[in-house]
C-alpha cells in the first residue's frame, strides 16, 4: 500500500504490472490436468487474461511477462503447487477491498478492474470451495512441508514484484 496503488490510474497502472507477474508466474497451474482433477473449476479460476484486459483498457503498456515459475505441460509438484495457489486464491478475499478503492478511479468489474472482481456464487463460497478442494486432497508429510513452503515463496515472490515496481 505504500505505493499508493489507487491514489491515480497511473499508480494503479503499477499495481496491474504486479499482478500480472504474479499470475503469469502460476498461469500453467491453472491449466495443469493434474490439478485439475484435484480442483474441477480450477481453469476458471485463472485471472491472467482479465488482468492484461484491464491493462489494455487503461492502455497500460506491458513489458514481456516473467518466465512462468511452473513449466507449461509438465506435471507440477502437487503441495508446491497448492500452497501457491492457496496464495492465489486467498487475494481474491482481499480483491474485495482494493475492487472498491479502484472504483474511486472509475474502474470496474466490467472496466479496468475484472481481475479484482468477485465470483457470482459470491468471494466467500467461492473460496470455500476452493479450500474444500485442496483439503479433501490427501498430501504426504513432506508434500504439506512443499505446501507451505510453496505458500511462503508465493507470499515472497510478490513482495519482489512490488519492490521491483517501486524501483
Amino acid at each position: 500500500m505504500a505505493l499508493d496503488p489507487f491514489g491515480d490510474r497511473t499508480r494503479y497502472a503499477r499495481l496491474l504490472t504486479i499482478h500480472r507477474d504474479f499470475h503469469a508466474l502460476i498461469a500453467p497451474l491453472y491449466v495443469a490436468p493434474s490439478l485439475v482433477t484435484l480442483i474441477p473449476d480450477l481453469v476458471a479460476r485463472a485471472r491472467l487474461l482479465a488482468v492484461e484486459q484491464d491493462a489494455a483498457d487503461l492502455h497500460v503498456p506491458l513489458a514481456p511477462p516473467p518466465p512462468p515459475r511452473f513449466a507449461a505441460g509438465a506435471a507440477p509438484d502437487r503441495g508446491t503447487a497448492i500452497g501457491w495457489l492457496y496464495v492465489a486464491e486467498g487475494s481474491s478475499l482481499g480483491a474485495a477491498i482494493l475492487l472498491k478503492a479502484a472504483m474511486t478511479l472509475g474502474l470496474g468489474p466490467t472496466f479496468g478492474a475484472r481481475h479484482l472482481a468477485g465470483h457470482a456464487e459470491g468471494r466467500a463460497r467461492h473460496w470455500r470451495s476452493f479450500t474444500g478442494a485442496i483439503d479433501a486432497v490427501v498430501l504426504s508429510p513432506d508434500e504439506e512441508g512443499r505446501a507451505e513452503a510453496g505458500a511462503r515463496e508465493a507470499f515472497d515472490t510478490v513482495a519482489a514484484l512490488v519492490r521491483r515496481v517501486a524501483a
